[in-house]
């Protein structure tokens, strides 16, 4: 059995596609769907000698089957937005503290200890429904920073500049991580000049508002806000981690967790950097689902790893989660 500890203490990007090879090999063996997918497109562990050759199951089996690697129970079920009759994409979580350790291990790489930070949530799209993961990591995120500031808003914005200006005013470090179309509503009702605050947006207009380019909408904010960068997070539903930005729409991810893209024309093929393509995750995370997913999104990866978000494909029914169309 793969343990948490092997993948959450990995250091390079070879520790990583070594794992990766192991999880699919387990995958294959215990996940039904999986194994199925791999079955229809003929792809076995005999042909698997390198990361790129690792299948990808389409992202959209979250919402026609249960795929799971394992016979535990299942503690938690995520669900996505969708929308007004679509099927939801379902993630069955058999344990919840693989996905702690990842978002808490996460945030730590990316921005140090969580107790440093008051954390303010403008999320009210997800707050309104039942079964969001993100959500269930920013309940987390601020009860773990144990600061009495810290805390949710749905509607109530003016009490939030309050608490802003008065954080601000302590030079208090402050993460406030919101759904675009409801921080789009905080800049146009006030303008603030943070320097201790961090903007983190999740993406999406959930049907609030139109769509518009990443750029825009970030510059809208840094204006807004009186801030130099606006921060995001890419995650979703069927994950169990997070990639984040710290400016510029260019996204990192842990050492658990990578991204490749595949060619649009033929989605078994892996593209060479730089080149934009399906996007692909691999989430050693979701040992107990599928670590290796092929996404709806659109993206091209650069030499370090890094990478960008760049839009949809075509006729996929939109999440909203994360997403910026550009």
């Amino acid at each position: 059995m793969i343990s948490k500890d092997a993948i959450f203490n990995i250091k390079s990007n070879a520790e990583c596609d070594a794992l990766a090879l192991d999880i699919f090999k387990f995958q294959f063996k215990n996940n039904k769907v999986y194994r199925s997918f791999c079955d229809l497109i003929n792809k076995h562990p005999a042909d698997v000698k390198q990361v790129t050759d690792i299948p990808f199951l389409p992202i959209q089996f979250f919402k026609s089957h249960t795929v799971l690697s394992t016979s535990l129970d299942i503690q938690k079920t995520f669900s996505s937005s969708g929308t007004t009759g679509n099927n939801t994409s379902k993630h069955f979580v058999s344990d919840l503290n693989l996905y702690e350790e990842s978002y808490l291990n996460a945030f730590k790489h990316f921005y140090g200890n969580i107790e440093d930070y008051v954390v303010l949530a403008l999320l009210p799209s997800y707050l309104e429904r039942d079964g969001s993961s993100l959500i269930y990591m920013v309940n987390d995120l601020i009860e773990k920073s144990n600061q009495t500031e810290s805390g949710f808003y749905l509607n109530n914005l003016d009490e939030l500049v309050n608490t802003l200006k008065s954080l601000e005013a302590k030079k208090q470090k402050t993460l406030l991580i919101g759904v675009s179309f409801a921080l789009l509503d905080l800049v146009e009702a006030h303008q603030l000049q943070l320097k201790h605050t961090i903007i983190m947006e999740t993406g999406g207009m959930k049907g609030r508002r139109k769509e518009i380019i990443r750029q825009e909408l970030h510059q809208i904010l840094k204006t807004g806000f009186g801030v130099n960068q606006i921060h995001s997070e890419y995650g979703m539903t069927e994950l169990l981690s997070q990639a984040y930005s710290k400016g510029n729409g260019v996204f990192e991810c842990p050492p658990w967790m990578k991204i490749l893209t595949r060619d649009t024309e033929d989605a078994l093929t892996i593209q060479p950097l730089h080149k934009t393509g399906g996007i692909n995750v691999i989430d050693l995370a979701n040992i107990n689902s599928c670590s290796f997913i092929a996404t709806q999104d659109l993206g091209k990866v650069y030499n370090n790893g890094q990478f960008e978000v760049i839009g949809r494909f075509d006729n996929s029914d939109i999440r909203g989660c994360n997403l910026m169309a550009l």
